[in-house]
């Protein structure tokens, strides 16, 4: 199963930064996601159980994920469930994860302020193997596809250390 999910719910704890075995950021945490229907004969909320997932974040996000998330915060996860089985210990029990596509604070219990990544490009990026280069500099709002500007977005390499050309 690799359905794309979203849930809402509280993280269970902080998220735990590691790495990859080829050096990808990866953070771990757990979302609690309550069940609640309204009970019309007690005019209450009454709480049916809680799911709780297991979520992990890579490159970018989990950086941002890291920085950001509390235990307790409420969070909105879309990303790709897996449904994993386990057995431990003689214990059998079924794992729901998702690999996040994006996270985001739950605006319905509080505020929460946005703050804008600003990615360095390399100082100078050879264009080719000759004596040309290419002047980098800092990412700013016209690179952003969000805000509004018709300016086209500057090249990125596709990894780090790749060569790019401008057209010029």
């Amino acid at each position: 199963m690799n359905d794309t999910v979203t849930i809402l719910g509280r993280v269970g704890g902080d998220p735990n930064r590691s790495e990859t075995t080829t050096g990808v950021p990866v953070v771990n945490f757990r979302v609690a996601s309550p069940q609640r229907r309204f009970d019309q004969k007690a005019q209450t909320w009454i709480e049916t159980g809680t799911n709780w997932y297991n979520v992990s974040a890579f490159r970018q996000l989990a950086e941002h994920a890291k920085a950001s998330l509390h235990t307790g915060d409420g969070v909105i996860v879309t990303g790709r469930l897996k449904l994993r089985e386990w057995e431990s210990g003689g214990k059998k029990g079924l794992s729901a994860d998702i690999d996040a596509d994006a996270i985001g604070h739950d605006l319905r219990w509080g505020a929460s302020a946005f703050a804008k990544a600003r990615t360095a490009t390399p100082a100078q990026v050879p264009v080719d193997a000759g004596t040309e280069t290419q002047q980098g500099s800092e990412a700013d709002a016209d690179d952003d596809p969000f805000s509004g500007s018709s300016a086209a977005p500057s090249p990125e390499p596709a990894f780090a250390g790749e060569a790019w050309t401008t057209g010029d």
